[in-house]
Parts: structure tokens; sequence; C-alpha cells
């Protein structure tokens, strides 16, 4: 499986270097060679590893270890000539040359070709010579004097060749090169051969090329099968690399390798600037300073202050802040200084700290050697501090970053297939470098601040041109002038050069698909040196082309002043320099935008930040975007381009490049320059502000860079009219975890008139499986209503869905959900009207009775029964009334009072006989319910409050119906009633109906009041008295006592005496 792949150093620290197999100290005898630094290393068939150096005898010292998993100690063996065939076959040697410091035929430079069961040293010697040998046999199979290749070789041949070099290149159908570097004082030649066998395993050289080059030190060269790649170090101590294809290039024309330059030597601050921020800018961006040279800097600069060297780059920057301001104020004594003189105080020792990364980083920057990878052609240069690697460079940029001494020749001048348009294309950027070499500082500065500040660029070309003019003392504008009239067709030519650089894409590129197993694709590019060389190969791009971009856009402007008209051949009228403006103006924004997001550092976000964020789109459904693994920032910083290209780019960029049928890479997936300009030609359009895919954006959104997302935005909104529906709807989202609810909702409504547009938000608005589907607005609200929601914000919530339901106009359903929510979040905010509205324009009856039942519990949990009484509701008296009624008789009496409401209710409305009737309702239930004096007590006023309420109408009117005793109140969702073997009861079909008036209110009132007198009485009574009847209730007061209340009882129900009497004479007997 791709994941369980691992390292081949994996198992590293678990070997024993101590073992006798693993190392071997050189014997001192016959010694290695004093003052050589000439080696070979190989491993042969069987495992072994072996070593060849210099002996101090002149011949070479090969060390042989045994396979790694076999026992076994280490061999040495000496390959030498015996004196009469070393005469024989080299000739005498002046005793200048051999004297007593070495022998003429030590080697200088090994090399090493390995065969199945032998391998070939190849030994360049102080004598000029170049000796093959074989291990296997011992023998010296071959010595060729280099000298005869050598134009004039008298002086050098008296002189020793210790600045000489060999290198092999080795192609299965071409055979082994060997590349031979000969110094001399003034000059130095390559010389490429071709190892030659014959049957009778004899070996010469065919010589295939040679090759001249200046004066400056070589460092190091690496030989491929066709080009030569070479570090020199030229007078000024600068790194110069060059490669060359010896077999092509007849004219011996070198290409020349643009390295990375080494920071200014100052740093401009200007008076408005804070010292301390702008070199903390300068200093920390990313790719200018290692971690290493700051590091050392500080060590320096706190001269000898104990510091923890193990720093995040963040903890480094606070430790450099620190350790200059520390020094700043110790070393500032007057208490009171001038702005002025503080500010030039902080430049001076900024300056000085800044004084000392420089000269680190010159010193972890020399190069040491040149790497080539002979299977993948990747060349790389290895330095003190770092390892630097070399990525092609295209057409245009070459033209702009070449100088006028190595600008191509005619016959390689063939940019395009119409060579005319190439001398044209040529021209052209040789203007533009005219251009950029006379833009001063402040001039670039112009521009730099149009391009931040949202000015318009052209304005900012036509400024500088202006300057340009004004301060012209070296002629620059002749020569430009003339260089003009050299182009056929300056308009076309830049038409050309403006497409050459559009990454503007008509359709979206295919998302990511499954990765094919033939390869380790998953892998492909996926640590965080490959993101950082491939961003960092972008960042150079962008800064290169933003340039051109912006020397174009002066040029244009000149072209405009001259006011030249520009025809094309054959008499046709081309776009005019106004035209190409417009065209060049968005180039240069997308180069500037894209250099910004380079150099632009990834916040460290907390986990648990992570995690919030990802129930934030889950509910946008956006959760698989881009993972959400936190990235801790160790010793270099993550720039947002490396974490988009780890977390999202790169498995589009591969699967992509490898999924197509007919890929051009499937012969050389893993050669560098094919594979390297591929990818970042792929990741340029994803990264291209004006395409209309979206998922730069989107995975700055999903790793919470949300202020880099905000600022990103901002650069991109006046002038990219593409996507900016998702532009306002991510700027929504920044504004939403920034705190401005209210900004995030401006936002979100103006994306919504690009849905339906935009591929973003039509990811956006897929409807889940099973969800009902509507228009793709709604959808799109329904989804920031549930976004707005979880963030807690209901009132934005109201204001959102009061907006959705003008779009609703036609879709009852879709109103009723917005109705419903807009019903829920007033009525969770206390906002009880606008929550009684709501329900009422609610088109759902079902919903609309689910939002009046919530309104009325909420209501009463809340006390807020005034609001509930005095609502008007409006064809829906009935259902609120039977809500209220059902929650009164599903409930506590005494604990709730939903009875007092209902009769509050019906009296706000003056239906005093259905209050008459609530209060008698609640009395009676009293009586049986709740057997206690309260309970009495409050009998007794429900009785009153009933006859109360009869006494306010017409008498003919002054009736109550009462269902018979044990009837069950029917409420709504109850369940059904079982026997005791589990079947459902018979509801009782018919009901015996009594009707009572007025005076049987006034009995009962009376039998209550009776009732509460007796159990004040004796309150041993109250559990039988409170639902007894009038004759059980006259017994209880005759045993009680009570016999003039009993009589009263009696008279009032006209019942007979007899019982009162006979308990009398009981008593007195």
């Amino acid at each position: 499986m791709e994941s369980q792949m691992q390292s081949v150093f994996t198992d590293i620290g678990k070997i024993n270097f101590q073992d006798p197999s693993n190392y071997c100290l050189i014997p001192s005898v016959p010694g290695l060679a004093p003052n050589s630094v000439a080696s070979a290393a190989w491993l042969s068939s069987e495992g072994e590893a072996l070593f060849a150096l210099p002996s101090a005898s002149g011949g070479i010292f090969v060390l042989r270890l045994p396979p790694h998993d076999a026992p076994g100690t280490a061999s040495v063996v000496e390959l030498k000539q015996s004196s009469v065939v070393q005469r024989f076959l080299t000739g005498w040697m002046p005793t200048a040359i051999r004297g007593d410091c070495g022998l003429s035929d030590l080697p200088v430079s090994l090399s090493v070709h390995c065969l199945d069961h032998d391998a070939f040293l190849f030994a360049l010697c102080q004598d000029h010579k170049l000796r093959m040998w074989s291990y296997k046999d011992q023998m010296c199979l071959m010595v060729a004097d280099l000298l005869e290749f050598v134009p004039v070789s008298k002086d050098l041949r008296l002189a020793a060749g210790t600045g000489h070099r060999l290198r092999l290149a080795f192609s299965q159908s071409l055979g082994l090169y060997l590349g031979v570097y000969l110094h001399a004082p003034k000059r130095g030649q390559f010389c490429v051969f071709q190892l030659v066998s014959t049957e009778s395993n004899r070996y010469s050289l065919d010589h295939i090329s040679s090759l001249f080059c200046s004066q400056e030190t070589l460092v190091d060269f690496a030989l491929t099968s066709s080009e030569i790649w070479a570090l020199w170090h030229n007078e000024e101590n600068q790194t110069i690399v060059k490669y060359i294809n010896f077999e092509q290039n007849v004219a011996g024309q070198w290409n020349q390798v643009f390295v990375q330059p080494l920071p200014e030597e100052e740093v401009t601050v200007r008076h408005d600037q804070d010292p301390r921020e702008t070199y903390l800018e300068y200093i920390f961006m990313p790719g200018r300073f290692t971690y290493a040279a700051i590091q050392k800097a500080l060590q320096i600069f706190s001269q000898g202050t104990e510091r923890d060297l193990d720093l995040t780059w963040d903890e480094l920057k606070k430790e450099v802040t620190l350790a200059v301001e520390s020094e700043f104020h110790s070393s500032v004594t007057e208490y009171e200084c001038s702005p002025e003189e503080f500010w030039q105080l902080q430049v001076e020792f900024w300056s000085k700290f800044y004084a000392c990364c420089l000269q680190y980083q010159e010193a972890l920057s020399r190069p040491l050697a040149l790497h080539l990878n002979p299977y993948t052609n990747m060349v790389c240069l290895l330095k003190k501090g770092s390892l630097s690697f070399l990525m092609p460079c295209s057409m245009v940029d070459h033209l702009y970053l070449l100088s006028n001494e190595h600008l191509l020749t005619e016959d390689d001048a063939a940019v395009f297939d119409d060579l005319e348009m190439s001398r044209d294309v040529v021209c052209l950027v040789q203007c533009l470098r005219l251009i950029g070499e006379s833009v001063s500082m402040d001039m670039a500065f112009l521009m730099e601040m149009a391009c931040s500040r949202l000015q318009p660029p052209e304005k900012a070309a036509e400024q500088i041109l202006e300057d340009l003019i004004a301060n012209d003392t070296e002629n620059v504008m002749e020569d430009i002038h003339s260089k003009l009239q050299e182009i056929r067709n300056p308009i076309h030519a830049m038409g050309v050069l403006i497409r050459e650089m559009d990454y503007e894409t008509d359709a979206d590129m295919e998302r990511a698909q499954a990765l094919p197993m033939r390869m380790n694709l998953a892998q492909l590019y996926g640590s965080g040196t490959a993101a950082a060389v491939v961003c960092c190969g972008v960042g150079k791009i962008a800064t290169i082309r933003f340039l051109i971009c912006r020397d174009l856009l002066i040029l244009q402007q000149l072209l405009l002043r001259l006011g030249d008209p520009m025809v094309l051949a054959g008499g046709q009228l081309f776009q005019s320099p106004q035209d190409l403006l417009h065209r060049t103006s968005p180039l240069l924004l997308s180069y500037y935008l894209i250099r910004w997001a380079s150099q632009c550092l990834a916040s460290d976000i907390p986990v648990d930040t992570l995690e919030s964020n990802l129930q934030h789109l889950s509910v946008l459904e956006l959760a698989d975007t881009t993972a959400i693994t936190p990235y801790k920032l160790v010793s270099s910083p993550q720039t947002i381009v490396e974490l988009f290209f780890q977390e999202v780019a790169r498995k589009h960029i591969v699967s992509r490049l490898f999924s197509q049928p007919n890929a051009s890479l499937a012969d050389t997936s893993l050669n560098w320059p094919h594979l390297i300009t591929a990818i970042v030609a792929d990741f340029l359009p994803l990264l291209w502000p004006s395409n209309p895919g979206f998922l730069f954006p989107e995975c700055l959104m999903g790793s919470c860079q949300y202020t880099q997302l905000q600022e990103y935005i901002r650069l991109l909104q006046p002038w990219c009219h593409v996507n900016m529906g998702s532009c306002c709807f991510m700027m929504g989202r920044c504004y939403l975890v920034m705190g401005e609810g209210h900004k995030a909702l401006d936002c979100f409504c103006q994306a919504a008139s690009e849905v339906g547009r935009e591929e973003f938000l039509d990811r956006l608005i897929q409807a889940e499986e099973g969800e009902m589907v509507s228009t793709p607005h709604l959808q799109y609200y329904n989804k920031v209503l549930r976004l707005l929601d979880m963030v807690g914000l209901p009132e934005l919530v109201i204001q959102l869905a009061s907006l959705a339901i003008m779009e609703a106009a036609d879709d009852w359903r879709s109103q009723a959900t917005l109705r419903t929510c807009i019903f829920k979040h007033h009525l969770d905010l206390g906002h009880n009207s606008e929550a009684y509205v709501a329900l009422t324009l609610n088109p759902d009856p079902s919903r609309q009775l689910d939002c009046l039942r919530q309104l009325v519990v909420v209501l009463c949990e809340r006390s807020q029964l005034q609001d509930l009484v005095e609502f008007p509701f409006v064809n829906l008296h009935n259902e609120v009334v039977g809500i209220i009624e059902s929650h009164a008789r599903a409930v506590d009496l005494m604990t709730h009072n939903y009875y007092e409401l209902l009769y509050a209710f019906h009296i706000y409305r003056h239906n005093y006989r259905k209050a008459g009737t609530v209060m008698f309702e609640y009395g009676m239930r009293l009586g049986r319910e709740v057997r206690t004096l309260r309970g009495l007590q409050k009998q007794g006023n429900c009785f009153l409050a009933a006859i109360n309420c009869l006494r306010l109408i017409r008498p003919e009117y002054a009736w109550i119906v009462q269902p018979a005793s044990g009837a069950v109140y029917e409420r709504p969702g109850a369940s059904p009633k079982r026997s005791h073997d589990g079947e459902c009861t018979a509801v009782p079909t018919t009901r015996k109906i009594e009707i009572l008036e007025l005076e049987d209110l006034e009995k009962e009132c009376v039998l209550a009041q009776i009732r509460l007198t007796l159990v004040q009485h004796d309150l041993s009574t109250a559990a039988v008295a409170g639902s007894s009847t009038p004759e059980e209730t006259v017994a209880l007061l005759v045993r009680a006592g009570l016999f003039d209340t009993a009589i009263s009882l009696c008279q009032t129900f006209k019942l007979p005496l007899t019982p009162v009497f006979e308990g009398l004479t009981f008593k007195y007997v």
C-alpha cells in the first residue's frame, strides 16, 4: 500500500557505527596522499562498500567494507603500476612536477563506473593524463594524454594539473561519457569524451567536444550525456552557474542560470515607517534569510546571552525583537529625545542586526558543490547551510533576465515559429529591460503602492513615465524609441507577449480524481521541501512577470504619447495601445496578487479553532475541501501558497497530469525539468484570480486563514469580475469569524445575486439526499441561515429569512419554513409581538399550529401572560383555547395556572359564559384532585368567579354545560385508554349533558363554603370533604357538631332535617 512505504533512512538509527563491519580506519602505511581531496565511492554487485583515495605512493588506495548483513572485516588494496611500466606508459616527468611533494601520476580527481562484476576507476592525474583502472584485475587499462586536446599546451605541460576535474555520465543507449575540466592560469577548457572498447578489451577515448570558458574560478561541474553544468566564483566572489549542450551548441554559447541573489545590503526605511516593523518584515520575508543565519546573527548580537536555540519561526522573531530593543534601550542614556533622534537610533540598531544577518547569510549561501541526479536530471547547489534546486525558466522570463551582452543570437532567437515575430518579441523585451533598468526605487514604489491601495496601475505607469522623461540624463527614451523602430509591429508583439503570460482558462480545471496505483503518486511532491521548491518557483515567476507587466504598462503609455498608427501587415487595423492597457493592467494585478500570496505567511491555528471551523463548514457541506491537521511552524515559515499546494493543489495537479490517457509525462514521469515545469504550469491556473476555479480561497477558509483571506479578497475585488459572488460570500465568512455579523450579512446578501452562475456557489447549494429541492436562491439562503444559526446570531437569521421570503413568493412550503424560522428566533429573543405576527403569516396550518403551541408554552413558562391574553389570534381563537385547555387538563393544578389564563383569555374577549365554564371546571377538579385546605379555598374562589361571570350576562343565557361525573377529557395527543388485557377501551359515544344555571352554581358555591368551614374546623375531614355530596356533607357536619351549618345546607338543597336532629339527639342522650 502507498501509505505503508517507508523512507530509506527509516532504520538508520538502529545501525551500530562502532561495529567493525560498518567502519574502517585508514592505515598509516602506505597512507593517504597529503593535501588531496580526490575520492570516489561505490557499491559492488555483492553489496560491498568500496572507497577509492589517492595514496602517498602515487597509486590509488581502495578500502573494501563487507556487505552490511555479512560477517567480515575491512580490507585494503592499492592500485599501482611498476616503475618500468609506469615509465613506459607515462614517460619521464620533469623534476619540477615530480619533486618531493608528490608524484607525477598522483590523482587529483577520481570517478568510478560500475559494471556487473567489476568497476572502472578513472583517475585524472597531475601529469595531465587520464588513467583507467580495472578494480577486479587491479590493472591500468588505458592512459590518455589530455594535452593533445589543448590548443596551446606548452606552458601547461610544465605545470602540475592540480585544478583539473573529472566527471562521468552513463547512458544505456550512448554508453559512457567522460567530462574533463583542464585548468590553466588564464583560461579553462572542458573536454567531453566517449569511452570506446574493442573486441580485445582495449579502450580508447573518442573526442566529442571541447568547450572554452572564461577565467572565473571553477568550483564544481556535472556531466550528462548531452550537457555540462558548471559552478564558478567570479572576481567579485559571486556565484555563477551556467550550462551548455555540447552536442548542439556549435558556437560554444553558455546558457546563464539566474541564481538567487543575496539580500540587499541596506534596507530603505522611509520616515513614515516604523524601523522595527520594516526590518522585521524584510528579514523574516519567506526565502530571504535562512533560519540558521538569523539564529547565528542573534547569538552574536546578544553577545553571549544564553538563549534557547530550539525556537519556532514566530518565537525566533520575538527573540530578535527582544534582543534588538534591549540593546537599543540599554544604550539610550537620555531620558528625553526628539522623535527624529529616536527614529534614527532605532534605524542604527536594526541596521546593525541586519548587517549580522547579511554576513551569515552570505557565508551559508556560498555554494560548495554542484549535484546532478542522473536519473531525474535534477540539478542542485549544495551550500554550507542549505540546498538550492535549479528550475527551468520560461522563454519570456529568460529573455527579460538575460543581459544584453548574452542576448540570444539570431539562430537562437526563434522563440516562435514565425522568425520575424520572434525578432519583434526579443526587441520588445529589450525595450522593457531598458525601462526596467531606468526605473528607480522610488518609481518602483509608486507602482507597488498603487497595487496595494487599489489604485489604477495605468495611472502609476503614466506617472513613472513622466518621471523617467523628466530625469532622462542618459537618453534612455531615445534608445527605447530607436529600438521600437526595429519592431515590425509593436502592438502585435505586445499581444503575443501578453498571451504567453496569461494563465486564464475558459473552464475550471478538472477536480481531483483517484490517483493511479502504478506509481506512488500519493506522496509525489508531498514533502515540505517539495512544496517550498514549487511555491518558491511560482513566487519567482510572479515577481519577474510583475516587473515585465509594469515595464510593459510604461511602454504602452509611451506609445500612447507617441501616437504612431499601428497597422498589421495586410492593412488590417489592429487593437490600439489603449486596448492593450486594459489587458496588461489585470495581468499585472494578477501577478501582484500571486506574489503577495507567495510571501504571505500562514497562521498557526489551534486545534480547537480548527474543529470549530470544521463544524461550520459541515453546515455548508464543504468540510471535505481541505484537511484540518494543524501545521506546526518549526524551522521555516509556511506561506499560504505552500499551504494550498500541500493541502489541495498537489492532489489536483498530480491527478490531472497522470490520469490523462495520452499524458506527455508518461515516459518521463520522474524527469525533474519536465515534471516541475508541468506542475508549475498547472499550479499557476489554480492560483490565477480570474479563473472560474475557486479552490485557493476555499482552502484558506477551510484552514482558518481568515486574516489572509480578507486581504486577498480586498486586493482582488476592485478589478476582478470573476467569482464576485464567491468573494462576497468568503468576505462574509471572514466578517462572521471576526465578530462583525452585520457586515457579514451584507456580504451574504450581495453574493446571492450570483447564485447559479459560479462554480463555488453551485457546490454550496447542492441539495442533500431527501431534501426538498427549491430554487437555487432559496437553497443558498437556507445554507446561510443554518450557518448563522450555528454561529448564534438570531437577529441576522431573522433579517436574512425576511429577505428570503420575498424570493419565495410563489413557494408556500419555503415560505412556511422561513416564517417558522423567523417565529422561532423572535420568540427566543423575547420579541413576542413579532413572533405572533410571524405565526399568523405562516401559510402551513400544521406548522402554524406547532408555532402556536410553542408560543403558548413559552409565554406561560416566562409568565408573560398578558401578551398571550391580549394577542387577537384572528382565525386562531378556537386553536388557542384548545391548546390552553389541553395543557390545563394535563398538568398539576397547584403548580400551573392554565385555568386562570383561560379565564383571563375569555374575560378579555367578554366571553363571560366560557369564562364561567372554565372556572367552574377548575373548581370541580380542585374538589376532586386537591383535597387540602388550600384546594378548598381555591375551589370557593373559582365558584365565586363563575357566578360573577354568569351574573354579567342576560338571565336567559346565564347557564353552563357540565359533563357527567367521571367523564374523561379528550386531550390532543393523549394516548388511548386500554383495559387490563391491553385492548383499547371503547370511547362512549354519548354523554349525559347537564345544564347548570346560576342558581345551581350558587348552590355549589354554598356547598364549597360549607366544606371549607368543615375542614377549617376539622382538618382530618379534608380528604373526604372535597368531593362529597350535600348529603354526605350534612353527615360530616353533624359528626363535627356544626348543627347550624348542617341545617343551613339542608335548607339550601331542600334536604330533610332528620339526620341533623338525630345527630343532635344522639349527642345529648
